[in-house]
């Protein structure tokens, strides 16, 4: 009798070590696939350093709040939509291949929402784009938060001179490590790659770049791009950003600067109440402005801001602009 219970002992023994075999065969799997795939309840600790503040994550987080829409986007590509109790801060139309996802989540506020909002939904973290998230106008100071049991993380690559791709797949992959989810952050990272690879491809070979001015807005002056983000775009797409050898990001110039540089495109980025066609037709209409020779071919590309932001559409801004910059070759 004790020989057959040994016998079944080890017959169950086996099975079970079969079975976890599969159930871990069949995870590996649809993760490949991008399915979603929980992370480890026992995962260690994470470490984070970030805006000034070292943040030790014991589990992942479970009630985020996303506070601009660029980083919002960042959370539902990597399929984190179930750990959200909120996002905020539109500046467009949310990227359409993550609608589903986002309409799953509740949005808080047009703006920030306030400090009450955030305790209301019970937030165990908030993932801001800009400074201005964790500032006066935002919903408090990381330390602040902190008290209340709550982590924050500032998107880097949002806040630094000159930021490259690569400065963005380092937040994702912050994210992805935080949420124990670093399959999925790799995975992205990977996509988004092949994505720009492809599109530059396509460009011309050994030609003199096209010099490109990035018009945001003004009326007296010229609102552009100096080393920002989109002075990578545009050079990755191919282009040379007349101002790109200004130190600063966002940057003021005068109109005759502007015409002396004289840009053979103009990317117009859109957003806000004043339309990408009401700035072309100013761009038409002033005395100065209307001798580029941009504006005298009509050489304008509109590119949204959200894309024009550090996120997961970097690879579709480079297309937009690519196929302005080079229609011929696409």
């Amino acid at each position: 009798m004790k020989k057959w219970k040994s016998i079944w002992l080890m017959i169950i023994i086996a099975l079970v070590a079969v079975l976890g075999a599969c159930n871990a065969k069949d995870k590996t799997e649809s993760a490949a696939q991008g399915e979603k795939v929980e992370p480890s309840e026992a995962a260690a600790e994470v470490t984070i350093e970030n805006n000034d503040t070292t943040q030790t994550y014991k589990e992942a987080p479970t009630k985020a709040i996303s506070l601009n829409q660029h980083v919002t986007e960042i959370m539902l590509a990597l399929g984190l939509e179930d750990s959200m109790v909120g996002t905020a801060y539109l500046d467009d139309k949310i990227y359409e291949p993550l609608q589903e996802a986002y309409d799953k989540v509740p949005v808080l506020s047009d703006q920030y929402p306030t400090k009450e909002q955030v305790i209301d939904a019970e937030a165990d973290f908030l993932y801001a784009g800009w400074k201005s998230g964790f500032g006066e106008k935002g919903v408090g100071t990381p330390e602040e938060l902190e008290e209340l049991g709550i982590h924050t993380y500032l998107h880097t690559a949002s806040n630094m001179t000159k930021p490259t791709l690569e400065d963005i797949f380092t937040d994702i992959r912050n994210i992805a490590k935080i949420f124990r989810i670093e399959d999925r952050g790799e995975a992205l990272i990977e996509q988004m790659t092949k994505d720009v690879e492809a599109v530059q491809a396509k460009l011309p070979k050994d030609s003199e770049k096209l010099r490109i001015l990035v018009f945001d807005s003004g009326e007296k002056d010229v609102f552009t791009a100096g080393q920002n983000f989109m002075n990578e775009l545009v050079t990755i797409a191919g282009g040379q950003n007349i101002f790109g050898d200004v130190e600063s990001g966002w940057t003021t110039v005068s109109k005759e600067d502007a015409v002396d540089r004289n840009p053979e495109v103009v990317v117009v980025i859109d957003y806000g109440e004043t339309t990408a066609e009401q700035k072309i037709q100013f761009l038409k209409n002033d005395p100065a402005l209307k001798e580029m020779e941009a504006v005298k071919n009509e050489r304008f590309v509109i590119l949204p801001l959200s894309a024009a932001s550090e996120g997961v559409r970097a690879a579709e801004a480079i297309e937009i602009l690519a196929k302005g910059f080079y229609p011929e070759n696409f």
